[in-house]
């Protein structure tokens, strides 16, 4: 089980076996719940800006390029080298003008306190999601994410992600994909590991055989 995992798995497999039979058998065909492991909240945030509508390599190519400018692929640029980097600097590395708009937000925010990172933990989710999309380009679905991985939350269901639809489409066998009034209606009962929940979903899209 993740070292950094701040709930119990196995109170939340038997909350999710007990309340949803087709979660339980995408546990026992998927195994453990393995989330990412979590990372420095602000170089978080500066990678799911950089993701975003890019496929995963194209994205990874533009992040070590622009990192690589400020001396290091491995390390996030601060948020003071990214407030001193202009437009065409960002646009060699591959960056759009409103990803660059973008990440100088987010360095603002951050450098004026408005995102405390260091007391993050303690804020409820619907807290952290206040305070995070307030930055431009973090909208509600980079939020969720946040609480989830970053944070660790269990109960958090990414109504607007497409994966989740899929994987509910797939799973409960409908007829068409779920939008997310319904994908919040289906996870209802998931609560409070609907995050747990909402990890199978993936799962269930990456083992579905074409017909």
């Amino acid at each position: 089980m993740p070292e950094l995992l701040r709930f119990s798995a196995t109170a939340a497999y038997r909350h999710l076996r007990r309340v949803d039979p087709v979660v339980g058998r995408l546990i026992d065909e998927h195994g453990p719940y393995t989330p990412r492991p979590s990372t420095e909240p602000y170089a978080q945030l500066v990678r799911t800006i950089l993701f975003q509508q890019l496929a995963g390599a194209a994205a990874s190519a533009i992040q070590r390029r622009l990192y690589s400018m400020f001396g290091d692929e491995a390390r996030t640029p601060t948020p003071e080298e990214f407030l001193a980097t202009d437009d065409d600097t960002f646009r060699s590395a591959g960056v759009s003008r409103q990803k660059a708009s973008y990440l100088r937000d987010l360095a603002r925010h951050t450098l004026e306190r408005n995102l405390d990172f260091a007391n993050i933990d303690d804020y409820s989710d619907d807290e952290v999601i206040e305070h995070l999309t307030a930055v431009k380009g973090i909208g509600e679905w980079s939020a969720h994410m946040f609480l989830m991985f970053q944070l660790g939350r269990p109960d958090v269901l990414p109504v607007g992600d497409l994966g989740v639809q899929k994987g509910m489409e797939v799973s409960y066998d409908l007829k068409s994909t779920p939008k997310p009034k319904e994908a919040a209606e289906i996870g209802a009962k998931w609560s409070p590991y609907r995050s747990v929940a909402s990890w199978y979903m993936w799962r269930a899209i990456e083992t579905v055989t074409p017909n």
